[in-house]
């Protein structure tokens, strides 16, 4: 099992940075245009327990579709995706927010695994964790264009 975790401060209230990141239709743009992302799952969509979210992306060229499951969904506080069909054997990402001096602290947790045993694990030191860094990157940059932020960053495996 690796682990990515990021956080970011956004000086904006609480409410207004959850909403974006509720709102799935939101992840094309925060989604680095190399990955050709595209969502599937018709919108607008209710994000609550329960919810469904298939989209497609090409990674390192290869045709990928991704089914998310919201395994968990507290307003303003939290949510919770699990990917039930990726590239990845596991994959579970945690979004929290909270308030923090006069705006709001986003924190990201991503628990991943990958398949083929040895094979995966190579993979992972050549291209896979070069490559979600360069995703949350991305999606960094543009949060802190779009709100305003202080970002860091934090990668264990």
């Amino acid at each position: 099992m690796h682990v990515i975790e990021r956080e970011q401060f956004f000086p904006r209230p609480r409410p207004e940075v959850f909403a974006f990141f509720a709102d799935a239709s939101n992840l094309t743009a925060i989604t680095p245009p190399f990955l050709h992302f595209k969502i599937l799952t018709p919108m607008p969509l209710s994000m609550e327990e329960g919810t469904l979210l298939d989209y497609r992306l090409r990674l390192y060229g290869c045709p990928v579709r991704w089914r998310t499951r919201i395994e968990e969904f507290e307003t303003n506080v939290r949510f919770v995706d699990m990917a039930l069909r990726s590239p990845y054997r596991r994959w579970h990402h945690t979004h929290t927010f909270e308030d923090q001096d006069g705006g709001t602290r986003m924190r990201d947790r991503v628990e991943y695994a990958l398949p083929f045993g040895p094979l995966g694990t190579f993979a992972r030191t050549l291209v896979v964790k070069k490559t979600l860094e360069a995703i949350f990157d991305y999606r960094r940059d543009v949060m802190a264009q779009r709100f305003g932020s202080k970002a860091s960053w934090c990668a264990r495996s």
